[in-house]
């Protein structure tokens, strides 16, 4: 898997994994192909070997004010994706106020746009939509979000992460033709985190990549942050909305993301938020948890999380559905009005 960095209010996949000490993402072609012949799996960045133009295209964006540019982000994610010698892909497309592209029209569009270049190129690609209209799980922020994924392969993992996850892993064995049918799919990932298999895999893909692997049984060894406080409900009532664009914005503020694509990161800020739409709190109940470097970027926290986590009477709008559509070179499928038997029974296509 070849990820990216964060880059404006988003997080990056390399930025989490390098919160593991040790773990190194810029791995070599022949230390990555042996990685992958001995193990299955290796999980690094574009390096002047691979995706070269990568690098440029992500600092060209943040100078120009292109990162929300749909034949940009869709060059970028592909160029990565058909780099590896696919012979399938599954995206996972974001919608809702914290994409990029928060429109569903948007969405469809870059789904699109990224499933033509990868069918261009003999790969077959399916996307699905899912919800970036609160934050997904719980953690926000590169050590504690890689804390929760490993939570997640120990079959941990907050409802909605899993929900996503088994989702785009079924769309995964059904691409590959490990499995037929997305009931045998979903079986067979629930075993392998039940049985331990995937937090052992992980485990082995952080030691080859010079990572900690005792990360996998103890978070501890995860950087930590200098100061954490909890941040209670101002009043009592139902949770209206948690903006997760206002969260991955003070995320930055703080030090955990970058304005420039040079910037450092400090892996240990961010916030594990509790409150989810549609939620009763109580007035003074803990809600969410801040993790600082320091006294400014905790004040900064907390004004962040006064305005992301609104607090209402009812709730107003229902939040989007966690998988909404399905995206292949066929059509559009709307995940939300399908009957639930048909989703069990799907067959690749």
């Amino acid at each position: 898997m070849m990820s990216g960095r964060g880059l404006g209010h988003t997080g990056g996949t390399l930025d989490k994994l390098e919160a593991i000490p040790g773990f190194r993402t810029a791995l070599s072609l022949a230390e990555t192909k042996a990685q992958v012949t001995r193990l299955g799996c290796a999980m690094i960045g574009q390096t002047p070997e691979i995706a070269p133009a990568d690098r440029r295209l992500y600092a060209l964006r943040d100078v120009t004010g292109t990162v929300e540019a749909i034949p940009l982000i869709a060059a970028s994610i592909m160029s990565k994706k058909l780099a590896e010698g696919l012979n399938a892909l599954v995206l996972d497309v974001k919608r809702g106020s914290g994409a990029f592209l928060p429109k569903l029209e948007q969405s469809l569009e870059l789904a699109k746009t990224m499933i033509a270049l990868g069918e261009d190129r003999g790969c077959p690609t399916v996307a699905l939509l899912t919800a970036m209209d609160r934050p997904l799980g719980r953690a926000c922020g590169n050590a504690l979000e890689t804390e929760e994924a490993i939570l997640a392969l120990r079959g941990e993992g907050p409802e909605d992460l899993m929900e996503v996850t088994y989702a785009l892993g079924v769309e995964m064995l059904l691409a590959a033709g490990v499995e037929k049918t997305s009931k045998k799919a979903r079986q067979r990932l629930e075993n392998a985190i039940g049985s331990g298999l995937a937090a052992e895999k992980f485990e082995q893909v952080i030691e080859a990549q010079g990572g900690n692997p005792k990360v996998v049984e103890d978070a501890s060894v995860l950087p930590q942050a200098q100061e954490v406080e909890v941040y209670n409900a101002p009043r009592t009532g139902v949770v209206r909305r948690v903006e997760p664009r206002i969260i991955g914005r003070a995320v930055v503020a703080m030090g955990g993301g970058r304005l420039k694509v040079e910037d450092p990161v400090d892996p240990t800020v961010g916030f594990v938020i509790t409150a989810k739409p549609g939620g009763k709190v109580l007035a003074g109940e803990p809600i969410a948890s801040v993790f600082a470097k320091d006294p400014t970027g905790m004040n900064l926290a907390f004004e962040a999380l006064a305005q992301a986590i609104v607090i209402g009477d009812k709730l107003d709008e229902k939040p989007l559905p966690l998988v909404s559509h399905r995206v292949t070179k066929a059509g559009v499928e709307d995940l939300a009005t399908r009957p639930s038997s048909a989703r069990t029974s799907r067959s690749p296509r």
